[in-house]
């Protein structure tokens, strides 16, 4: 009898270190005044064949805090097959009439068709900013597309920005911050799960790129050209698990 219980303590102590973090949503609320008196929902790293999150968890985040704007920093699928349950999510965001922003992320890449994901994404009402910008009421947003993927490209995604407005920019591997050389004032990205399994020396096992190694993977800092956050994201990738790292959606106070 001592080992069944054994065994059960074992098992409930797996699911709760290792399961339950992926089910346990935390809405992360930062701010960081622009003036724009602004809420933006961040969601990012959905990887959807891997995610515990329900599309009803983010109806009610979105319900209950009823944001001006939702901004995806990518990373939805990398296979093919997972887009009608995508789909479902997509449904949520579109049904809920806010607008709604993306951009791609190094898995969306690894599609054999990432055309399809686009044509999904755009037909759901996200406006996917590919090395491009967009107007808004107050600010300028722009999106650059996947640095890890080689489709970044900077100066492309800022031109004919207006430098006398707030420009607040959406992608996917906050690596690029190392690499951009326009001023910026806030930049929003995800990609490195916040370790996801938070364990000593994670970067030299996974090298990340070198933010990671810096000690850089989660949370608001501040770089020689802008202010930035690094969204822990929803989904895993790899495992499908998270050690002392919760699933999260950003609300961002601007």
């Amino acid at each position: 009898m001592s080992i069944l219980w054994g065994i059960i303590l074992a098992i409930a102590a797996c699911y709760l270190l290792f399961i339950f973090p992926t089910q346990w949503l935390k809405v992360e609320k930062v701010r960081h005044s622009l003036g724009l008196n602004i809420k933006i929902l961040q969601i990012s790293d959905m990887h959807i064949e891997r995610l515990r999150i329900r599309p009803e968890q983010l109806r009610r985040v979105i319900q209950q805090e009823r944001p001006d704007y939702l901004f995806l920093t990518g990373d939805y699928t990398k296979l093919e097959a997972y887009l009608p349950l995508l789909k479902r999510y997509l449904n949520v965001f579109q049904a809920s009439g806010i607008p709604a922003f993306g951009v791609l992320g190094n898995h969306d890449y690894q599609q054999r068709k990432v055309s399809k994901l686009i044509k999904l994404l755009q037909q759901s009402g996200i406006h996917l900013l590919r090395n491009e910008s967009v107007r808004l009421p107050g600010f300028e947003l722009i999106g650059i597309d996947d640095y890890d993927s080689g489709k970044s490209r900077i100066g492309e995604s800022f031109h004919g920005t207006n430098t006398g407005r707030p420009r607040i920019v959406i992608t996917h591997d906050p690596n690029i911050v190392l690499e951009m050389r326009e001023r910026f004032d806030y930049l929003m990205a995800g990609h490195l799960h916040g370790k996801q399994l938070n364990i000593p020396f994670f970067y030299r096992l996974r090298p990340m790129g070198k933010l990671p190694a810096m000690g850089i993977y989660k949370g608001l800092h501040r770089g020689p050209y802008g202010t930035y956050y690094i969204s822990k994201g929803m989904g895993q990738t790899g495992v499908n698990a998270r050690f002392l790292v919760r699933s999260e959606v950003t609300l961002h106070f601007l």
